[in-house]
């Protein structure tokens, strides 16, 4: 258990998501993602009558289908389960995001589309981890096909390079930083120790 143990306590609440992201056979790629919120007790719904423990609360569904430019050509969601029954009529909307580019700014762009009460907070949440579940997908994916023997380094310089090059991933996360061992080995002229 990667956590130290914990204090007694009672389950009230769990989420899971799952992502993946598939190339196509037609050269675009799916990033998919599949929400479910359950409890361990059962719940009085006005809607539902009741949603008995470990039945969802939520379950919910999203397909972005992109290009190697990271542009959204088609999306689609569903909700299966909603507390309420006029939920599953905010997915629909989600097509709104077609035309859109997975991007700096791709989420303030999404909410322009799909926010408020054009959409759902469940499958909005959806969209950041679909926007990092794209690029570990897509980025990959090409470099892989570019450098078909690759290993290593070689592959995590065309990644990088995807992302903008190593002056944009600098200092992005931990093993990023600029006094990384990380970066030392990869880009020497950006190490710069105690600096991060």
């Amino acid at each position: 258990m990667p956590l130290s143990p914990s204090v007694p306590r009672e389950e009230i609440h769990t989420r899971a998501i799952t992502l993946r992201g598939y190339r196509r056979l037609d050269g675009l790629f799916d990033i998919e993602a599949h929400l479910v919120d359950t409890k361990p007790f059962t719940l009085p719904s006005q809607d539902r009558g009741h949603i008995p423990a470990g039945e969802p609360l939520h379950e919910m569904w999203m397909r972005l289908t992109i290009d190697e430019a990271m542009q959204i050509v088609a999306c689609e969601a569903a909700t299966d389960h909603s507390p309420y029954a006029v939920c599953p009529q905010a997915a629909p909307n989600f097509a709104r995001l077609v035309g859109l580019r997975i991007r700096n700014g791709f989420l303030k762009e999404a909410a322009l589309r799909v926010g408020g009460a054009a959409g759902c907070t469940h499958l909005r949440e959806l969209l950041q981890q679909m926007a990092t579940t794209a690029f570990q997908t897509v980025g990959p994916a090409l470099a892989r096909k570019e450098l078909a023997n690759a290993t290593g380094d070689a592959l995590d310089t065309r990644i990088s390079e995807h992302f903008g090059g190593a002056e944009r991933m600098l200092n992005t996360c931990l093993a990023y930083a600029a006094d990384s061992p990380v970066v030392k080995r990869r880009w020497p002229h950006l190490f710069a120790a105690g600096d991060a």
